[in-house]
């Protein structure tokens, strides 16, 4: 990671810790702020959001519904360096009402007492890639044996990597894992000082669009649980306290899923998705994943693989023991406002859910 950046994330944390300090508390009448928190990435000289919230914060629409209640809508950008510590951190001190961030942060969040409930989810997941080396003839997981692998332990990535290595009945101790982040993983792969890297898309589709290695195994391959996940959640106590207003805010990233799927806002989806600092042919190549349909990669719906995968999640987190306490994850699934969300808008038969294979 540059100077730069790192610089750039200091002052962005210091921007978080300020907006948490001084944003008023809310009392037990109805809130004159609801505040979303969302990974942001610097671009074009500012931090801008990706995705659904890009597409809500522009649209306008939940905007101009809260103000109707006489609620002002507070975006806070995270930078993905800090997000799940930063948000989880927000929430703990009531200071953000929704965040829409990933599966791990969330279950760490919730076995620590910091109550959270999953509002509307987002799609089918990002892929996850394993990228060996340039140079190096591996073919797949099991000629990696005893060598070097980048695992940024304890973030969203490692859930597949832990399943790859089950199924083929490996462990982690027959390799030399190394807790290296994303940006240095990639870094490592160019230098030699690793073998492969497991790493997002973002990341593992450009280091083999760079020539850095190749991609020997990813979730394309494995069934759709597996893939990292990141949804709109909820503060349990704002919530409970104020449904109307959740119902509001469920209905606008629902609005911002059924636009996405429309083949006219292909191109500025795509637009949209490269904001995380991306070349478009990334986000092409991602997109272009055969396994999952246009329709399907925006679905708001609860179905089997995703509380497959947050079962998992939470077993895993406690397994590895990054948490002291086992989340119950089917606690964390409030799946009433999308419900309302797709009658208002008519969309019932607009996605179908994914059923696990009996």
């Amino acid at each position: 990671m540059s100077r730069k950046t790192i610089l750039t994330v200091a002052i962005l944390g210091l921007v978080v810790l300020g907006f948490f300090a001084f944003r008023s508390t809310p009392d037990d009448g109805a809130p004159k702020t609801l505040t979303i928190a969302s990974i942001a990435y610097s671009n074009s000289g500012e931090q801008r959001f990706t995705s659904n919230t890009a597409i809500i914060q522009e649209q306008g629409w939940l905007k101009a519904e809260l103000a109707k209640h006489g609620v002002e809508l507070l975006w806070l950008p995270v930078p993905t360096a800090v997000g799940g510590p930063v948000i989880n951190e927000g929430f703990a001190a009531k200071r953000i009402d929704f965040a829409s961030y990933g599966d791990f942060p969330t279950i760490i969040a919730n076995a620590g007492g910091i109550e959270t409930r999953l509002i509307v989810p987002a799609g089918r997941g990002q892929n996850v890639y394993l990228v060996v080396r340039k140079g190096l003839a591996a073919k797949s997981i099991e000629d990696l044996k005893g060598k070097r692998i980048a695992v940024h332990r304890g973030r969203p990535w490692e859930l597949p990597f832990a399943k790859l290595l089950d199924t083929k009945g490996l462990k982690q101790s027959e390799f030399k894992i190394l807790n290296i982040n994303p940006p240095a993983s990639v870094a490592a792969l160019a230098s030699g000082d690793v073998d492969a890297a497991v790493l997002l898309s973002s990341d593992g589709l450009l280091a083999e669009q760079r020539g850095l290695g190749t991609i020997v195994w990813s979730t394309r391959q494995a069934p759709p649980d597996w893939r990292m996940r990141a949804e709109l959640f909820g503060r349990k106590d704002f919530v409970e306290r104020h449904p109307d207003l959740t119902q509001i805010v469920a209905e606008a990233y629902v609005r911002a899923a059924h636009w996405s799927t429309l083949p006219e806002n292909r191109e500025k989806v795509i637009e949209l998705a490269s904001r995380n600092e991306s070349p478009r042919s990334v986000i092409e190549a991602e997109y272009a994943d055969p396994t999952v349909t246009w329709n399907d990669r925006f679905s708001p719906l609860f179905d089997d693989f995703l509380k497959e995968h947050y079962r998992a999640a939470a077993e895993y987190t406690f397994e590895q023991k990054l948490v002291r306490k086992k989340v119950d994850a089917y606690q964390l699934f409030d799946p009433q406002f999308v419900t309302k969300a797709l009658e208002t808008l008519k969309l019932q038969d607009h996605w179908q859910p994914a059923k696990a294979a009996p």
